[in-house]
């Protein structure tokens, strides 16, 4: 574990679920800046915007740096703004996202009937018939799909539910469009944190509770993946997938103590 520099927090399911802190999340992330490491904390959450986020970690406790954390729609947001200074003029984006993130792209122009770009993200159960042929309409007359990510569901303090990847495929599927993921697992999102801390993949660990977007995309880049049996985590489901973590723990409060090894 020497050789690790930075590790990789996931947010919700890893250090909370909702509103409530994992028990030892906090002292865990104190914990691992004493032991030096450099942190940055991802999200794959399209709800909150980037100050809120930052916010709702200072208020459960946790202590950071505004440039530690990374969400989808701040990639998402420096992905167009990279596009838009290639294309010469101002993009005309659909931002398809929760109110409290719609700011976020204040700095494109709107255009919901001949954009661009769609982005992608939840807005909870404002999804309806009328709304997916809009956006099918949009993209077969020429625009690009973002999807701020492509997970399969997420847990919430009841249970689990089916989040945006199921619609991200099925847009992807009526259209013949491959959509660009901006979140986790895609490599542009783990390229970017990367270099942000200056470290090669070999010298970061991701801790999360999703097998497919945190361990296995994590992986796939050539980072460590270590799973915890909190938030979405569910045996079943680990024993029947083909992804394997290199490491599984309780939960992050243990994280330390892993770390320590030798």
């Amino acid at each position: 574990m020497k050789s690790k520099r930075l590790i990789l927090l996931d947010l919700d399911g890893t250090l909370y679920i909702d509103d409530h802190v994992i028990e030892g999340a906090v002292d865990a992330v104190t914990r691992l800046r004493e032991q030096d490491y450099m942190l940055r904390f991802l999200t794959n959450t399209t709800t909150r915007s980037h100050a809120e986020l930052f916010q709702q970690l200072e208020r459960m406790g946790f202590t950071q740096e505004p440039d530690e954390l990374m969400s989808a729609p701040m990639a998402a947001v420096l992905e167009l703004r990279a596009l838009q200074l290639q294309m010469g003029r101002k993009l005309r984006v659909w931002p398809v996202v929760a109110l409290a993130i719609e700011m976020d792209f204040s700095e494109f122009e709107r255009d919901e009937v001949t954009p661009d770009y769609i982005v992608l993200g939840d807005i909870g159960d404002a999804w309806n018939a009328v709304l997916i042929n809009q956006l099918f309409t949009a993209m077969h007359n020429g625009a690009q799909l973002i999807a701020l990510h492509k997970n399969r569901f997420w847990q919430t303090q009841q249970n689990l539910k089916v989040d945006i990847g199921f619609y991200v495929a099925g847009l992807e599927y009526v259209t013949g469009k491959t959509a660009q993921i901006m979140g986790k697992p895609s490599a542009a999102f783990f390229n970017r944190v990367l270099a942000d801390a200056d470290v090669t993949s070999d010298q970061a660990i991701l801790v999360g509770d999703d097998l497919d977007s945190d361990v296995g995309g994590a992986q796939r880049h050539g980072i460590e993946g270590v799973l915890v049996r909190t938030g979405k985590f569910r045996q079943q489901y680990l024993e029947q997938s083909q992804i394997k973590p290199d490491c599984i723990l309780n939960s992050v409060a243990e994280l330390p103590e892993y770390l320590a090894m030798d």
